[in-house]
């Protein structure tokens, strides 16, 4: 369904929007935090659930957000996602009490879970193949945009009190809500069968076993901690639920996974792809503490060190969208892939090079992740799946991103908690990020270097449905 360029630039108008709500949000919350520990009078410990509980309903929501714009019309579920996500952000302005926050925030990860991936198979449903990078790039582009502006938005409002850092999401989710319901697309997919309601529930607990079983690692007693039931327990569950899941899936009508996507190899080396630069995104959270132990950075500024690679992240997607439409995605993930490991191997050696070689370097490594994540492989995805499983296919880049980060976060805290030297432990975790970027170089190589139906009908649909092996899904083309 191709619509003119004029409806389509509005169309990425109300999908910029929604996506720079979502990813604002994770951003400006940071500066609420202080304030929030005092009025309500909650521990460190306890202050951290605003992140988690958020990241947790996140992954939660994602998968079957996905599905259900598969079956219901993307503008039902995305108008749906971005207004759960104003209600928990009035619901966070007018808390009486942290319980009610944590209420209201779960109900923002959920909401939010949607977006991202149901924009992303609306633009494979109304952008033309050969300019579905472009526009891929472009809303990549918002998450750099959001880790500006948030801290600054936060700033601007916090004086105001901290709960105007949440009334300033309702307006925004009014006006994307009214515009998305005149823009988006709307159509039902005929004959979808019965929602899969053992499948989205048994996933629903997968994810949120291993998730909060995860957060529960204590980095400084790996294995001790794995023996506990609120951490190794729960991670256990998850792994026994894994394969019900699995049994489920294959007999469903309508399952909430195709598992045949992963019959199709492109999918599949780009969901390893996609889970290595989950874990790679995730070790990023300790550059601050790297600068400073290394550089004696103040830890009330450290954070600005962010800023270079939040900078090559912004410069880079929307370069990386116009590439892929060029090139196709293999020699972009190679580059990217490339570029975040001689990042991250100067980052190792940012003590010999000084602060100005670990902005250097921070800079490289945005270029790499703006190369890796997003919009290369939610492309491959967008001319592999069939119309029917986009955003299905889409809403597994969430989930297999975020468990990466999950393991990832855990690995390195454990590598950092068990060497004294602060600067040097940060220095062997991005080394061995690097190796995780040298893996990602191997498996890139493997992707077709122009993807299925990237020249054919603006569906894109170049396989009518999950083929198995390179040749089928249309061979290893140059």
């Amino acid at each position: 369904m191709a619509k003119s360029a004029k409806s389509t630039s509005s169309l990425m108008l109300v999908l910029f929007l929604g996506v720079l709500m979502g990813a604002m949000d994770i951003a400006i919350v940071g500066p609420a935090m202080p304030a929030i520990k005092a009025e309500f009078a909650v521990s460190e410990r306890n202050l951290a659930l605003l992140f988690s509980i958020y990241v947790l309903f996140n992954l939660v929501g994602t998968p079957l957000m996905a599905k259900l714009s598969d079956l219901f019309g993307r503008r039902l579920v995305y108008v749906a996602d971005v207004a759960l996500f104003g209600l928990g952000s009035a619901l966070l302005a007018l808390s009486p009490s942290f319980g009610v926050m944590l209420v209201a925030r779960a109900l923002q990860g959920f909401g939010s879970g949607g977006v991202f991936p149901v924009a992303s198979a609306v633009i494979g449903d109304v952008v033309e193949p050969e300019r579905r990078g472009r526009a891929l790039g472009t809303i990549g582009m918002v998450f750099g945009l959001a880790f500006i502006i948030g801290p600054v938005m936060g700033g601007l409002l916090l004086p105001l009190g901290w709960r105007w850092l949440f009334w300033i999401n309702v307006p925004l989710a009014l006006i994307v809500i009214v515009l998305g319901a005149f823009m988006l697309p709307h159509e039902r997919k005929a004959g979808h069968g019965r929602f899969d309601t053992v499948g989205a529930v048994l996933l629903s607990a997968i994810l949120a076993a291993f998730a909060f079983g995860i957060s529960r690692v204590d980095s400084s007693a790996l294995v001790s901690s794995l023996l506990t039931p609120l951490s190794g327990g729960l991670i256990l569950t998850a792994l026994i639920l894994l394969p019900v899941f699995i049994a489920v899936e294959r007999r469903a009508e309508s399952p909430v996974v195709d598992l045949r996507l992963f019959e199709n190899r492109q999918i599949a080396r780009t969901g390893v792809i996609n889970v290595l630069a989950g874990m790679v995104e995730s070790g990023l959270v300790f550059l601050p503490l790297f600068a400073v132990a290394a550089f004696g950075a103040r830890p009330a500024t450290a954070s600005y060190l962010l800023l270079p690679l939040v900078l090559g992240m912004s410069v880079g997607s929307p370069l990386v969208g116009r590439a892929l439409d060029r090139l196709g995605p293999r020699p972009v993930l190679v580059f990217g892939s490339a570029t975040l490991s001689l990042g991250l191997v100067g980052l190792g050696f940012a003590t010999a090079f000084g602060l100005a070689g670990f902005i250097a370097t921070t800079v490289l490594v945005g270029l790499g992740l703006s190369a890796l994540l997003g919009a290369p492989i939610r492309y491959v995805l967008l001319h592999e799946a069939p119309p029917g499983q986009r955003s299905v296919a889409q809403g597994l880049v969430g989930i297999q991103g975020g468990a990466g980060q999950l393991v990832a976060a855990a690995a390195l805290g454990g590598i950092t908690a068990s060497i004294s030297d602060k600067a040097q432990a940060y220095g062997i975790a991005f080394h061995v990020l690097a190796v995780v970027g040298i893996l990602s170089i191997l498996l890139s190589l493997g992707i077709r270097r122009g993807a299925a139906g990237a020249k054919g009908s603006p569906s894109g649909a170049g396989v009518s449905g999950p083929q198995t092996g390179e040749t089928a899904a249309g061979g290893s083309a140059s």
